[in-house]
């Protein structure tokens, strides 16, 4: 592999982690249906202790202050969202956290919002990894037609390097947490 870009200490921990407990090598097809020869996992890194706590540090370093609740698509973004919430809440920033359904439910409490997310909202959209730009956007269209505002979108992972173009498109703040080179792989690769 060759040698990896300099990043901050707090991005490192985070790189040393996602090398450790999520990045599978081998043959892969991925969603999109192309064959790769390495895989994203990243609920590995989000669903252990120290994971998300590194995910949520380097997030907090990232999120603009005057951003009111986090969340995505639900089942990617449900970890990282809950986990960068409970980590804000323990440093005095209130971050309401919600989910985005795959499809609107028709009872109870109907739509595609779970949880505590208010219309006027400024909102982080959160994802684990992201390779199209798909799943993302389509929870920001979720926010919008809720009433509330996405001003900002980062993930754990870049994979495909798609996603800085559309948010740029769309007017929204992007910013990953890693980058597929950052890892050492090209984007789409």
């Amino acid at each position: 592999m060759a040698e990896l870009p300099p990043l901050n200490p707090q991005r490192e921990r985070l790189r040393q982690h996602v090398l450790t407990h999520s990045l599978k090598t081998g043959n892969f097809t991925l969603k999109s249906g192309r064959a790769s020869n390495w895989f994203l996992d990243t609920k590995q890194t989000a669903c252990r202790p120290d994971g998300i706590l590194l995910v949520a540090d380097v997030a907090l370093s990232l999120i603009p202050p005057d951003v009111t609740a986090i969340g995505g698509l639900t089942m990617g973004a449900d970890p990282v969202a809950f986990g960068i919430a409970a980590l804000a809440a323990t440093r005095g920033r209130e971050l309401r956290s919600f989910s985005v359904r795959k499809e609107a439910k028709d009872h109870g409490v109907k739509g595609r919002i779970a949880g505590a997310l208010q219309p006027g909202d400024k909102v982080a959209v959160v994802e684990d990894t992201v390779t199209r730009g798909t799943s993302i956007f389509d929870a920001v269209e979720a926010v919008k037609a809720f009433g509330a505002h996405p001003v900002f979108i980062t993930v754990i992972v870049d994979r495909g390097g798609t996603c800085a173009t559309m948010a740029r498109e769309a007017g929204i703040a992007y910013e990953p947490m890693l980058t597929a080179p950052q890892l050492g792989y090209d984007f789409n690769s």
